[in-house]
């Protein structure tokens, strides 16, 4: 199939059936659907905060959330999402502003979904998006506040994914941190971390947004034909720590957004044949990060499973990891 022919699939719920069902009954203002899909998840942290966000960015206009909690103001599901929604609003003011009323509010609503719910890591998680978003630049006060919060939520989940993005994310140059600091923590928790987890694609994302930023200040005077994932040996640690460990059947919840990292990463690199494992595993659910960092992400995302596709077809060759 021509690759501009194929059909890309933008909902934010990507392949959680369930999800997407509760987002239509979200928009007429149903939140029964809501209560039961969290319920249901159980101590599945992973699809739990994948939830909990998808759900929080369609209810920061809508009302859904805050009737629940008025029905329910002692349901950990109900406090959890609110407190995902609170913190979304809170944030259209702008960054770095310091504490303001909207923030304490998230922040009360957190407390309140932690105490109603102490094995679930999601309030911690919104805790520290809060503080990356709201504190003043490099603020040491409020980084020993982040530096509290993490030990927290990692005595809940450990390798919780999504807790890693978020602070890799703060300590990110364009946030709380600086360049070396953002890479030298990507690859201690890979060192850390055990094999099958998709926490070693961390590296990926600090490369890919380190590539932004230079895109950024420099412009032309850059490129788009310098790529620093040729021959970059954190996406051959990625495929073989991760990807070739990974339980294929149990994909986790934001699987999609890591796998778009790693054929991005393996494109760009030039290994398109590997490229294809990732590109079969991904479906129609392309993500905009990182692909839109080198251009328009749609048209690049065709483009390289296309190229990708060519060379796998025909060849029959057994796909892997050619260092």
């Amino acid at each position: 199939m021509a690759s501009r022919a194929f059909a890309l699939d933008r909902h934010p719920a990507r392949d959680d059936a369930a999800l997407r069902t509760v987002i239509e009954d979200a928009a007429m203002g149903r939140w029964e659907g809501a209560r039961e899909l969290l319920s249901s998840t159980g101590a599945d942290w992973d699809r739990r905060i994948f939830r909990l966000q998808v759900l929080a960015r369609g209810g920061v206009r809508l009302t859904f959330a805050d009737t629940w909690a008025q029905a329910e103001p002692r349901s950990p599901h109900a406090l959890a999402l609110l407190a995902n929604v609170l913190a979304l609003r809170s944030m259209a003011g702008g960054r770095g502003r310091g504490l303001n009323e909207a923030m304490q509010e998230a922040w009360s609503t957190c407390d309140a979904a932690a105490e109603a719910l102490p094995s679930d890591p999601s309030p911690y998680l919104v805790m520290l998006a809060l503080t990356r978003f709201h504190s003043p630049p490099r603020d040491r006060e409020w980084r020993a506040t982040v530096e509290q919060v993490w030990k927290r939520l990692i005595e809940c989940d450990p390798w919780n994914r999504e807790a890693h993005h978020e602070l890799l994310t703060y300590l990110f140059p364009s946030w709380h941190g600086t360049g070396g600091e953002v890479f030298h923590w990507a690859q201690e928790q890979c060192v850390h971390a055990p094999r099958g987890l998709p926490l070693h694609v961390l590296p990926l994302v600090a490369l890919a947004e380190s590539h932004r930023m230079r895109m950024e200040v420099d412009g032309d005077r850059y490129g788009l034909t310098i790529h620093p994932w040729v021959d970059n040996p954190s996406t051959w640690q990625a495929w073989e720590n991760w990807w070739d460990c990974r339980a294929p059947r149990r994909p986790h919840a934001a699987f999609h957004e890591d796998a778009n990292y790693l054929a991005h990463a393996l494109s760009f690199g030039g290994r398109h044949l590997e490229a294809a494992d990732a590109f079969d595993a991904i479906g129609p659910y392309a993500t905009d990060v990182p692909w839109g960092y080198c251009g328009d992400a749609a048209k690049l995302f065709r483009r390289h499973r296309g190229w990708a596709m060519k060379v796998a077809e025909p060849s029959g060759q057994g796909r892997g990891p050619r260092p």
